[in-house]
């Protein structure tokens, strides 16, 4: 038994051995000697692909694909193979070459790939993200302590592991992992290490620090380089070095980059504005003969911010183009636009004059923008655009939503406010197969049980899902365009008025913290009380020029009622002319170290109601219409956010802004709503609110930017 046992515990030895020279210490095994192939290399401002009939130029069309869907966070890394593999098939059927991915994904993303590829005559072709952890990016670290070299050279290193399948996810003991088995390296055509650098991280780098001796690699070598793109060099040298000696292949190396951390000199004005305050310049990185596939210049780069031309005096009037024409001029190697897109979102944080904003776009205006950003890149001589992102992003967050959101549970339910959830092409709608609602002017999907309230021959029905809260309101005769309704809603039992300010003095049974008011197709809003404005409570100071602290609080029964705001990445700037007037001036006349001239945030009115079919089956299809009417019939449907829920997975919507000094939670189990035309007190009822729960309920669809798109790439 003791020999038995003896040999059992020899052969498990020698396969653990073996296992983990393979898998982590391949070197001893796979030592290359002889010829080195690439398929892919850059020449000049141009970029090639040999598929086995020689080189030929390969203007990338792209897509970048995410690692999160709905229930799960990025970081989860739920996707299946299955729904990978669907994917790969609809992104190649749209007219895409390429995918690029940020990080290593899991196992069934490489599993599909290969299976997808294996037998294609005409497969998609990876570029491969080297990531850099969050806190490496955002701690105290330069990127010269070992700290955060040594992480970023190791994942570079696993990168090149895991495309040529010889890499197991370190586990217990470091011996138990996920196991990385697939070969894809012959459709991966290049690698993108890095992210978007923080400026910080940068400027600490380069000024901190002595400089560094320049860098001489026998792939990379460096000449009038900063400390930060020396490393960079460095980098990239022991990467290509790795897949080299190991492996017998080189693929493109293009650095990470965007337009925060560009090369290009700007006008010191708009370089205080935007306190640019650090530079990457990978012009100043050159390759050596050794490495035959070269490199070239990849950015993330967006028609709307930092939209660094729109301050100069003599700027074009596409200045995303002028921006892309200075980046290509600047360089002698091919230009890839990594990342470009707008968001097909309900809410906006910046926009562009002409109309290629960071959201409140339809999907029809963002299949039509993704065109025309297309073509600027090609336009300015890039070598190609890879279009941000393949599918949307529920677990995203916004600078000018975020504060209103839980964050630890943005996956479970979708905030169509928050413009960085929906730059996909893909969407995914709440429901198993279909809505439980369409506001499409049909009210088949409404049935007698959804009735909340009814007043003077009103009826009004309520119901909601993962993304929007639904509102039916019905009367005999009832026509929109003469006929005026109001929908007061009680969320917080802690404040409200029974009685409005605004639209004729409208009265309610009980305390309301917003109305919504139908008044035509074109003149629908939704109101919330000015003590439970969001940002009034907390921007003021930004918006206004007295600020928050020279007004008093309201009161919590105050019959004010605001429009609801959204901010916006764009200031505008001001001169006071005394007698607390002020004019607005331009950017360049402003001066700010003259004690007359403020700026303050610019902001929308993002409670506007947009009257239009938000039924995707429809040939009138609009996403972002919030309200459409039938006859003696009008359906609503308002994003969660809109009305202070933080968090509707659990029910919880923003607590009192003045007693918690900022946004905290509440948790609640019903609503009050009721309906009138202003003729009379509105009466309220009761709705009640159960957890949405962390298992949401949807399906995918297409956009219809999805289909401009593919017509586009198909017919060009």
């Amino acid at each position: 038994m003791k020999k038995y046992l003896m040999i059992i515990g020899i052969l498990l030895a020698v396969f653990l051995g073996l296992d983990y020279l393979y898998y982590y210490d391949g070197d001893l095994f796979f030592s290359h000697e002889g010829e080195v192939t690439c398929s892919g290399r850059a020449a000049g401002e141009q970029l090639y692909i040999d598929k086995g009939t020689g080189y030929e130029v390969f203007d990338i069309r792209g897509v970048n694909l995410g690692l999160g869907k709905p229930g799960y966070f990025a970081t989860e890394m739920a996707i299946t193979k299955e729904e990978y593999l669907e994917w790969m098939k609809q992104i190649q059927e749209m007219g895409a070459n390429v995918l690029r991915i940020y990080t290593i994904g899991p196992t069934a993303f490489y599993d599909a790939f290969y299976e997808y590829n294996l037998n294609n005559p005409e497969p998609l072709y990876l570029i491969h993200g080297v990531w850099v952890d969050d806190y490496l990016l955002n701690s105290s670290y330069s990127a010269m302590d070992e700290a955060f070299y040594q992480p970023f050279l190791e994942e570079c290193k696993d990168t090149v592991d895991v495309i040529h399948g010889r890499y197991k996810m370190r586990g217990l003991g470091g011996i138990i992992g996920e196991k990385y088995d697939k070969d894809i390296s012959r459709w991966v055509y290049g690698y993108i290490p890095g992210v978007e650098w923080e400026p910080t991280l940068v400027t600490y780098t380069d000024e901190i620090f002595e400089q560094l001796p320049q860098y001489k690699g026998e792939y990379f070598y460096t000449e009038e380089a900063s400390n930060f793109e020396i490393l960079l060099a460095g980098i990239g040298n022991e990467m290509v070095s790795y897949e080299t000696q190991k492996y017998g292949t080189q693929r493109m190396i293009g650095f990470s980059n965007w337009v925060t951390t560009d090369p290009l000199e700007y006008q010191d004005a708009v370089e205080m504005k935007f306190k640019k305050s650090a530079a990457v310049d990978v012009e100043h990185i050159k390759t050596t003969e050794k490495l035959l596939s070269g490199q070239f210049a990849s950015y993330h780069i967006y028609p709307y911010y930092p939209d660094y031309f729109s301050f100069y005096e003599d700027r074009e009037e596409n200045t995303y183009l002028q921006y892309l024409n200075a980046i290509n001029a600047h360089h002698s190697m091919p230009v890839v636009v990594t990342e470009f897109g707008v968001p097909s979102s309900r809410g906006m944080a910046a926009y562009e004059d002409l109309g290629r904003n960071q959201g409140c776009m339809s999907e029809q205006q963002q299949g039509e923008a993704l065109i025309s950003m297309y073509e600027d890149i090609k336009a300015a001589g890039s070598a190609g655009g890879i279009v941000f992102i393949w599918q949307d992003e529920w677990f995203k967050r916004t600078w000018n939503t975020m504060a209103a959101t839980e964050l630890e549970t943005t996956a479970y339910w979708s905030n169509y406010q928050t413009n960085e959830q929906y730059f996909g092409l893909l969407s995914f709608d709440p429901g198993e197969e279909e809505s439980i609602c369409y506001v499409d002017g049909d009210r088949s999907d409404w049935d007698a049980s959804e009735v909340a309230a009814e007043q003077d021959g009103y009826r009004l029905s309520v119901k909601y899902d993962e993304k929007f809260l639904y509102f039916l309101v019905e009367k005999d005769g009832l026509d929109i365009q003469k006929d005026r309704l109001y929908l007061p809603i009680d969320t917080t039992p802690k404040s409200g008025a029974a009685k409005t300010d605004q639209m004729g003095g409208l009265e309610m049974e009980k305390p309301a913290d917003f109305v919504i008011e139908i008044n035509g197709t074109e003149n629908s809003r939704v109101w919330v009380q000015e003590y439970y404005d969001m940002i009034r409570a907390l921007y003021s100071n930004a918006l206004e020029p007295q600020g928050f602290f020279a007004a008093e609080f309201p009161r919590k029964d105050s019959g004010q009622f605001n429009p609801i705001l959204l901010l916006l990445q764009r200031d505008s700037y001001y001169e006071s002319i005394g007698g607390g007037e002020a004019r607005e001036i331009s950017f360049a006349e402003y001066n700010p170290l003259n004690s007359n001239h403020y700026m303050l945030m610019e902001s929308y009115e993002t409670g506007k109601l947009l009257y239009g079919n938000a039924n995707p089956k429809d040939s009138s299809f609009c996403s972002l219409a919030d309200f459409c009417s039938g006859e003696g019939f009008v359906e609503i449907k308002l994003p969660w956010h809109l009305l202070n829920f933080a968090d509707p997975s659990t029910m919880r919507i923003h607590d009192d802004y003045y007693e918690v000094y900022g946004v905290e939670y509440l948790r609640i189990d019903e609503m009050m709503v009721g309906v009138g035309d202003g003729s009379r007190k509105i009466e309220m009822a009761a709705v009640e609110l159960e957890k949405l729960g962390k298992h949401p309920k949807y399906h995918e669809r297409l956009k219809e930017s999805y289909y401009i798109l593919q017509d586009y790439w198909s017919s060009n």
